[in-house]
């Protein structure tokens, strides 16, 4: 689908700031975005965390679009991001940058802290500084740690995480509520469940899977294969962004998930079928900052933004190995 051309007097209302638009999510969520008029500053410092080469293959898409600009930064560089928004004077921001991965922030903590906190604190001082009608970021949910209670609910406790990537996500709710409170900024947090996909990220679940049972490669399994997870496909949640940043809530938090547990060994299985071959399986045990079960409860997120997911794993999974399959051949 071809982009609309901006009117160019309403072209203030139409600029969007998104950080981390060479990750899974930015990358979709600017090319939804754009196809739909929006003019698109992408923002991503394209570090090395997972291959880079599949992030510059992602911003190639984008770049090749007339509304889409990009600024090759780091968020926890308040000059560099505070020149950014000077000459972009965004409308609205998403932020979608942020160092991901439980496992790692057990190896390299202060990457979290100064990528999910510093950077995050930056975003909220140059969106109050340059009048930007609203933020919208990316939690997780993660943030439930090891909560008991399923569904996950926003109404629940989320005080403790065990994790510290849980933990910088849960201060990123606090201090947009804090930035709300004190200065009237509407902030949106998103938390996402186990987004999977065309075009998603290497070091998540189905990625490594797939990558390994089609080179015949042996997978590990964490405790014992008793996993269940809440995925959640990308278009699902790209519809789910795009209501938040529609709205102009003075602070709110909604669950991005498929409102379904589904067994890990099930993904397993599909992703067998799809590839045609069988997994050579290593169980190991539970893994540290990992949990046992997501499940999204998802009815704040219906009432307040009609968010309605509809992609069942069966139909995703298929989806993304054959994305897998032919970007993999190409590499």
């Amino acid at each position: 689908m071809k982009s609309k051309k901006i009117n160019t007097n309403s072209e203030l209302d139409s600029r969007i700031l998104v950080t981390g638009s060479a990750g899974f999510i930015g990358y979709h969520l600017c090319k939804s975005l754009l196809n739909d008029g929006f003019i698109v500053y992408g923002v991503d410092n394209i570090n090395s965390y997972y291959d880079p080469a599949l992030k510059q293959a992602r911003l190639d898409q984008l770049q090749s679009h007339p509304n889409f600009s990009f600024n090759k930064l780091d968020i926890s560089n308040s000059d560099d991001l505070n020149k950014a928004f000077e000459n972009f004077k965004p409308q609205k921001v998403v932020n979608l940058a942020a160092q991901a991965g439980v496992r790692y922030s057990l190896e390299n903590p202060q990457a979290y802290i100064e990528s999910n906190v510093v950077g995050f604190m930056n975003i909220l001082e140059c969106c109050r500084h340059h009048d930007v009608e609203g933020l919208i970021y990316a939690s997780s949910s993660s943030v439930y740690g090891g909560n008991e209670k399923i569904p996950f609910s926003v109404d629940d406790r989320v005080d403790r995480p065990i994790s510290i990537y849980a933990a910088t996500k849960k201060s990123n709710e606090l201090m947009a509520h804090s930035y709300s409170h004190l200065f009237g900024l509407n902030t949106t947090g998103l938390r996402f469940f186990t987004v999977y996909g065309p075009w998603g990220r290497p070091d998540m679940a189905m990625y490594i899977f797939a990558d390994k049972i089609s080179k015949g490669e042996p997978i590990q399994v964490f405790n014992h294969g008793k996993m269940e997870r809440d995925f959640t496909y990308i278009d699902d949640i790209i519809n789910g962004t795009r209501a938040a940043i529609d709205k102009n809530y003075p602070y709110e938090v909604f669950n991005l998930g498929n409102n379904n547990s589904e067994d890990l060994m099930e993904m397993v299985g599909l992703i067998e079928s799809e590839i045609g071959e069988k997994a050579e399986i290593q169980f190991e045990g539970m893994q540290p900052g990992d949990v046992k079960r997501t499940f999204a409860d998802i009815k704040h997120s219906q009432e307040k933004l009609n968010y309605t997911p509809t992609t069942k794993i069966v139909e995703g999974i298929p989806k993304f190995i054959e994305w897998y399959l032919e970007y993999s051949s190409n590499k």
